[in-house]
Order: C-alpha cells, then structure tokens, then sequence
C-alpha cells in the first residue's frame, strides 16, 4: 500500500496491516509445501506489528516527508522484504517493511544510528523484533522487521488449522470462523503462556531498552507517554499514568489502550476514580473500569507507585483482560519498568526545576521592558544558549536619563565572559551600576571608568577570597546616549564599545559604517581610559547593536563576520523596521550554519524614523524643522567626543 506523507499515514498503515495480517493467517508462507505449514498470526503479533510499523510510518513521514509504501507478507526464513533474496525453509515469520523516497536525507545519528538501533522508532523495533534492518537503494530507502509466527497444530488426519497449539475442540467452537479482514477473538490462555514465555526470554533485553529510551528526556509528560508505549501491549492491554502535581495531587497525564476506541471511555473512568497521593506498597490490586474492554470481559489490574529518591512522582496502572490474576514474572517485569520511569520523572523534574531557577533569575537580570522613545522604533531580540537551562551572560537596557525633561535616553548591550550563576552575578551588577551612574549624571567616558574600576576591584576580591580558581570577570559592553532633536528629527548618539562588537550604522541609502572604535575590555585594568564616539543619528537611519553571539557565529572555519559579513545582512535592510531588521538578523545567525546556537545571542535596534518628532510644536511645522535629506545633514564622520 502506497500511503501520502501527511498525519493520516500512520492510522491507514496500522489498518492495512492488520487486514493484511488476517489474510496472511490463513495463507502459507512462500517456499515448499511440504516444508511450509500454515502460521498461526496471534493477537501478540498483531499488536507487535501494528505498533512497529506505527512508529516506523511516522519516522519516515517526519524525517523523509515522502510518500511511503508498506508491504507486508509471510516467508519461511528471516531476511529482508527483497526480491533478490531466497529465503530457505525454516520457521515462518511475518516481515513488515516501510519505504520512502529519500535515501539521502540523514536521519538524527546517521546511518549508523539506523544499524545500531538508535533512530526514532528503531528501539521498539530492536526490542521486538526477530530480526530487521535497513536497506539503502539508489532511490529509496526502506526499514524492515521481521516477527515470528507460531506453527499451526495438527488437526484431525494429520492435517493444519490455524488454532494455537493446546486449544479445544471447545476453542474452536467458541472462537468461530475466520472472518477475512477481522482478526479472531483473543484468547486469554495461550495469551498468558506467549508473555510468560516472551518474559522469561527477553526481559532483561526489553528492560534495557526500556532504559535507554527513558534516559535523557527531560519532560514529565514526555516520560508518562513513553512509558505506556513501552507498557501497552507487551506488558499490558491498557494502562493509566499519573503524575503527582505540587500541591500532592495525582494528574492523570497519559492513558494508552491497544484498542484506541477504547481510550476516550477509560480516561472518563480513571479521571474518576485516581489513586492516592502515597501508596503503602507495590502492585497494589485495583478495580477493573468498567469500560475498559469493549467486549466487557474483564481482568486483573494492578498499581504500581512511581517512587524515587525518597519521593513520590506518580503512580501507573496496567490491566490484562481476560485474566484473573498477573503471572509473577509479569508483575516483577512491571515493577522494574516503573522504577525506571519513577527515575526518570525524578531527573526530568529536577531539570524543570533548575530551568525554572535559571529563567528566574534571568528575568531578575534584565529588564521587564524596554521604554519607547519618541521618534525612534526599538526592538530588541534575546536568546540564551542551550534553551534556557543556563543563566546567560548576555544582558541589555534602554532608559531615561532623567525625568521627562531630560530628554536624554542611555541604551547599553553587554556580555558577560561565562555562563554560569558567577556570570549572572555580574550581569546584575553591571546593568543596575550603570542605570546609577548614568541618573547620576556622568557620562560615556567616565560612567565607563567607574564601570571598569568596580569590575576590577570585584575582581581581585574574588581571587583574593576563592584563589586563582574563582578569577576575575571581564565585560564587553556597549554603552551609549541619545539627545533626540525635537526639530529637525533624529538624535545626537554618544556611544563607546568597550571590547564589545561594534555597532553598525545603516543610512538611508544603503551605506554601512562602524559607529565606535573598538577598545579594552571592562575589568582588565583599573587605570583603563575610554573614549567616546559621537555622530547624528539622522531621521531614515538605522543603529545596530549585537553580542558575539551573532559575530562569532562559527560554520566550520568562518564566521558570521568574517569579510563584514554582518553589515552585508544589514545592508539588505534598507526601509525595513527595527523589528523586521532585528529578526533578519536573528535568521542570519540561525541560517549561518544548522547546529544549535552554543553563545547566547542578543540584537537592539534603533531606528530614527522619519515622521516629525511629537512634541516639536503645535500645528504643522515649518520647512526648516522638516528632516533634511542625508546630503544636508552635516558631515558624518564619526568624531570623538571631547
């Protein structure tokens, strides 16, 4: 079956399985006769296969994004879905095979994460499978597995019939016909001999997947679904987990079924009726939900808390219909799964927590907003490295100078060396000295000299207190002011880069300039002088300020500024926003190469723009008091203050 790559694929897949499963069921694996028996396709297989070739059509929908086919048939020997293969006797088996169009798009880990087991989809196979493997053609690419069926037992005269070995005539008479298309009705005990068997062989195999697929997920609700994958069917035919909240309530988080029809009805049932907030023991029986089989049969259920370093994180429940009571190897099976999720929730809720200390403590940092300054459009874009786990280095402000006024405005973008809570530590200093200093009326150069002279007294307190271990911190940062002209538009800018990126400044025509000289880091030496850089920010032009996070974007052996790189992305800004031009360098970084952003990355934008500053005078204003084109507008060499 040939199946369109869209969020339809896998439910048409896990149908056109089953029916092709009914059919194969009553068919004979190719090969001789004489040395090929009828199968026996068990509710187990079913449910192996369906759920296998469920999570292989998403993977190849999500990472191929082709249009995929399936194929699925019974042989009488392991080995891929191939025609070039000749499969010799031996049991028979039910080989499932998915492909897609795109041999050259690398999955996540390459090729060797394929073979090893490590793509997405490919633990659940490893775990269940007989055998699988992927095979890369000119064209295609194609994943397949292979599950091995049961012989038939002997009826009457010698002859097969596709009941499981050790049923009645009473079985057979209660099981009915095969229905082409419709699998037979479960039976509850040859089912509970196939687990005890799968249990005894490989559990330890399906624990240690287990494991592998639990470590390193760092979301709560991502551990609860993937513990009822791992649950429903081989240990189960449903489960119910739920999560312990703040308060020491149970959440229901995730409900899985081997029947989906079955999931909405049995999540109404256990929303109802949730266990509670600290159980006494392990494997607790529990009342079978009434609506938990569609054909009412009933059977065991038993609760599992999820407990782990001294601490409850939730509880799963299993049930197995059709049984009275959980083999013993099954209910210790279940019980080492729910250790492993338990320590798993603990480590993905122990991330939370540090992550929701960190963003704290960054929000903490910078300010909860930047002021808007009349006649100028800002924006500002800020990402810290590593989704958010860390404190960044990277900070920013923009705010009055004084009172109304004043009408002076102090912006500043800085950075921090490190990425850790000593880093945090300087950031607040740093941003809140400077709001102090500049309200209290110095400007760029000295604000700058009394920045750098507490930077370099903390500095040697903290190795004179922790030894050479704690170090110094040094500071890159962008400080300057704006005098806004309420007349002609625009702004005086006094601005100094203290081992910061330069800023940038793009007119209205397209011509990019530094707008600073680079200088010493802050921090370096307490005897370090600053000097300012002081030009008109005219009506139509465009200040850019970055971190090295942009800058020093790294593909191979380039940056992103190498060859001013960066003021070419800013050139092609020209009549853009503040805004857009902030996002469009933001892309610039991201596009620049395709790993993960490893420097915390932050852009400010300030824009003069071109409408009359409010304010200026009532009425309509004179010509003189209109922006003058750029050819008026004095000369535009940077000159230092003095």
């Amino acid at each position: 079956m040939r199946l369109p790559a869209n969020e339809l694929a896998p439910s048409a897949a896990r149908r056109f399985v089953r029916t092709a499963l009914a059919e194969c069921g009553s068919a004979r694996p190719s090969g001789p006769a004489s040395e090929s028996p009828q199968a026996v396709i068990t509710d187990q297989l079913a449910d192996d296969a369906v759920l296998l070739v469920s999570e292989l059509v998403t993977n190849a929908i999500m990472y191929a994004g082709t249009d995929v086919e399936v194929g699925c048939h019974l042989d009488s020997g392991p080995g891929p879905l191939a025609p070039s293969v000749a499969y010799a006797p031996g049991p028979s088996g039910v080989v499932v095979e998915v492909v897609d169009r795109n041999p050259s798009r690398a999955v996540r880990g390459g090729k060797d994460a394929w073979r090893e087991g490590r793509g997405r989809g490919l633990q659940l196979v490893r775990a269940l499978a007989e055998s699988w493997g992927v095979i890369y053609r000119h064209s295609e690419k194609s994943v397949w597995f292979r599950l091995e069926t049961a012989p038939a037992a002997p009826g009457p005269g010698g002859s097969t019939d596709t009941a499981a070995a050790g049923d009645t005539a009473e079985d057979a008479r209660q099981r009915g016909p095969r229905t082409p298309g419709i699998l037979p009705p479960s039976r509850p005990r040859p089912r509970r001999g196939r687990t005890a068997e799968w249990v005894d062989r490989s559990g330890p195999t399906f624990l240690a997947e287990a494991g592998e697929l639990l470590a390193g997920q760092l979301d709560e609700d991502m551990v609860a679904a993937i513990a009822g994958q791992l649950l429903v069917p081989r240990l189960a035919d449903w489960c119910g987990v739920w999560l312990t909240t703040e308060s020491g309530a149970m959440r229901l988080s995730r409900v899985w079924h081997t029947d989906e029809r079955c999931i909405g009805e049995l999540r109404l049932a256990l929303e109802n009726d949730p266990p509670p907030a600290r159980l006494p023991t392990t494997g607790i029986p529990w009342p079978w939900p009434h609506n938990a089989d569609a054909a009412g049969e009933g059977g065991a259920a038993l609760l599992f808390p999820l407990v782990a370093s001294g601490s409850c994180h939730g509880a799963v429940l299993i049930g197995r219909k059709g049984v009275s009571q959980l083999t013993d190897g099954l209910v210790r099976l279940a019980e080492d799964v729910a250790r492993r999720v338990a320590h798993a929730l603990a480590t993905a809720r122990h991330y939370t927590k540090q992550a929701t200390i960190s963003r704290a403590l960054q929000r903490r940092q910078l300010p909860e907003s930047l002021a808007e300054i009349p006649g100028f459009d800002t924006a500002i874009v800020y990402e810290p490295r590593g989704e958010g786990q860390t404190v960044g280095g990277d900070f920013y402000d923009l705010f009055p100078m004084g009172d109304v006024e004043d009408r002076r405005w102090c912006f500043l973008l800085g950075d921090v060396m490190g990425h850790d809570v000593e880093a945090m530590s300087v950031t607040g200093l740093a941003r809140h000295l400077v709001r102090l200093l500049a309200r209290e009326g110095h400007g760029v150069e000295s604000l700058l000299a009394r920045l750098n002279l507490a930077l370099a007294e903390e500095g040697a307190e903290a190795v004179a207190v922790g030894g050479e271990q704690a170090g110094p911190r040094f500071l890159s940062l962008l400080y300057g002011e704006l005098e806004p002209d309420p007349v002609h538009g625009g702004a005086r800018c006094t601005i100094a880069s203290a081992g910061h990126p330069l800023p940038l400044l793009l007119s209205a025509d397209g011509e990019v300039v530094p707008a600073a000289d680079p200088q010493l880091l802050l921090g370096i030496s307490d005897s370090a002088e600053f000097r300012a850089n002081s030009f008109r920010l005219a009506p139509g032009e465009t200040l850019l300020c970055v971190t090295d996070g942009v800058t020093e974007r790294r593909r191979g052996n380039r940056q992103l500024d190498d060859a001013d790189g960066l003021a070419e992305v800013l050139r092609g800004c020209v009549g853009m926003g503040a805004k857009a031009v902030a996002e469009r360098v933001r892309q610039a970084a991201h596009d620049f190469d395709t790993s993960p952003i490893d420097d915390d990355l932050a852009v400010m934008v300030i824009e003069a723009t071109p409408e009359r500053m409010p304010g200026a005078g009532p009425g309509g204003e004179p010509e003189s008091a209109r922006p003058r084109p750029r050819a008026q507008a004095g000369p535009r060499a940077l000159r230092p203050t003095t």
